[in-house]
């Protein structure tokens, strides 16, 4: 049987779902903001490339789930990669629904922007690191203490390339 799955370009109107997700607690973990306030100014840079055709949202029987983006370069030296983020809310995870995005933002960014690299940056603990590796993602660099916690905590940050 299909999954009920599904995936669309997003829009404006999806603002308010991806400042939703990056609110949650063990979403905006793994995100660099701290607050409301910087949640709202990433939310409005992610979806600002939405005018591009490079923000996709998946649905999991109609319901928006997740939401993927392509932070494109404006700069032709730098045009034929680029950084990407996804986020796939906690309560749909497992579905296969984060693979599927990807591979729609993989195949996105070759087509339609005939792109040849996508890299990432995860923080070390994040969970999604297993499937960045399932789908060819490979480890090129660590940045230790990249991120520090309020509590005084500090996490590494990983990087990750996959040829497209």
């Amino acid at each position: 049987m299909e999954k009920p799955i599904s995936v669309r370009f997003s829009t404006h109107d999806d603002t308010a779902l991806l400042i939703k997700w990056l609110s949650e607690p063990d979403i905006l973990r793994w995100f660099p903001m701290y607050n409301d306030k910087e949640i709202e100014d990433a939310a409005k840079i992610w979806i600002s490339y939405t005018k591009y055709n490079a923000v996709l949202t998946v649905l999991w029987e109609n319901k928006p789930c997740g939401i993927a983006n392509l932070y494109l370069q404006p700069y032709k030296k730098l045009a034929h990669q680029c950084l990407f983020a996804i986020i796939v809310d906690e309560n749909y995870r497992g579905k296969g629904i984060g693979t599927h995005l990807m591979k729609e933002l993989m195949k996105l960014a070759k087509e339609r922007f005939h792109l040849e690299f996508l890299h990432l940056e995860v923080y070390e603990g994040n969970p999604a690191f297993s499937l960045y590796e399932r789908l060819g993602f490979q480890q090129y660099g660590f940045h230790p203490k990249f991120l520090k916690e309020a509590d005084g905590t500090y996490l590494g940050k990983i990087l990750m390339q996959k040829t497209l």
